[in-house]
C-alpha cells in the first residue's frame, strides 16, 4: 500500500467492498480501512475472506465478512440488509467482484454456458449490488457507488467476448443509474482498468496476456495499489461533481 494515505478521509463511513477477499477488492478494502472506513467484505470464498479480515483487523480496521455469490439475488439482498443492520448505515460501495472467463477463444468456439455465466456474475451481479444498496443511500441523501468495469468493455478484447460484453454492460449500468440518482446526493461511477497484476489473471492464456500488455504504452501491468489509490478518490466525499463517468487506469491505453 502507498504511504500516501489520508487517515481520516473515511472516518465514520461504512463501505461494502465486493470481491474483497483478494485482488483489487482486497487492495481497495485495505486502503479504505486505512483511511478510517468500517468495511463489509463480500466474497464467495469464505476461507480467503476470513484470512483477509484477520489481516485487516490486525491493522486496526473495523471489518465484518459476508459470504455472498453476487449472481444470486437473495444472497445479495440479505447480505446488504445484514450489513446495514450490523453497521447502522451505508455510505460507499465498491463492486469489484467478477470473473474473466474463457480467453483466446473465438466466438464460434465460445460455449454458450460460459457466456451466460459471465453475464450472470459480471453484469447481473453489478445490477443486483446496485439495486440493493442505492436505496439505503437515498434514504440518507448521500452515497458513493463505484463499479469496476474494464478497458475491454470500452474497446473490446478479441478472444474474450463474454468478458468484453459483460463489462460493456457494466458501463451502461453506471451511466443509467447515475442519472437516476444525480439529485439524490449519490454518485455512481465506473473504473476501467487495463490489465492489473492479480490472481484473477493467473489463468489467462499467455498469448492473450501478451496481447493486452502490448497495447499498454507504459509497457507493464498495473498494480493493485495503484487501482486502490484511484478508487479511494473516486468514492471520496471531495469527488462530489462527477457521476456517470468511466475513469481509466490503463497505462495510457485509453486517452479519451
Amino acid at each position: 500500500m502507498s504511504d500516501l494515505v489520508f487517515p481520516d478521509r473515511y472516518k465514520g463511513q461504512v463501505t461494502i467492498v465486493t470481491g474483497g477477499a483478494d485482488g483489487l477488492g482486497k487492495a481497495i478494502a485495505r486502503r479504505l480501512g486505512a483511511e478510517g472506513a468500517s468495511v463489509a467484505l463480500f466474497d464467495r470464498n469464505a476461507v480467503l475472506l476470513e484470512q483477509t479480515a484477520q489481516e485487516m483487523t490486525a491493522l486496526g480496521v473495523v471489518v465484518r465478512t459476508y459470504t455472498v455469490d453476487i449472481s444470486q439475488e437473495e444472497q445479495v439482498k440479505q447480505a446488504v440488509e445484514q450489513t446495514v443492520a450490523d453497521f447502522g448505515q451505508l455510505d460507499v460501495v465498491v463492486h469489484s467482484a467478477g470473473i474473466v472467463g474463457p480467453t483466446s477463444t473465438n466466438i464460434t468456439s465460445y460455449a454458450t454456458a460460459d457466456f451466460e455465466k459471465l453475464l450472470a456474475v459480471n453484469l447481473f451481479g453489478s445490477f443486483l449490488i446496485t439495486k440493493y444498496t442505492v436505496g439505503h443511500m437515498a434514504s440518507r441523501q448521500y452515497g458513493r457507488i463505484l463499479l469496476i468495469a474494464s478497458i475491454a468493455g470500452k474497446e473490446g478484447n478479441p478472444g474474450m467476448v463474454g468478458y468484453s460484453v459483460s463489462k460493456a454492460g457494466v458501463i451502461g449500468l453506471v451511466k443509467a443509474i447515475a442519472k437516476e440518482y444525480a439529485t439524490a446526493g449519490i454518485t455512481v461511477n465506473g473504473l476501467a482498468p487495463a490489465v492489473i497484476r492479480t490472481a484473477m489473471n493467473a489463468d489467462t492464456a499467455p498469448e492473450q496476456l501478451a496481447y493486452m500488455t502490448a497495447k499498454i504504452p507504459m509497457g507493464r501491468l498495473g498494480e493493485t495499489d495503484e487501482v486502490a489509490a484511484m478508487a479511494c478518490f473516486i468514492v471520496s466525499p471531495e469527488n462530489s461533481f462527477s457521476t456517470g463517468f468511466i475513469y481509466d487506469i490503463s497505462g495510457g491505453r485509453a486517452t479519451y
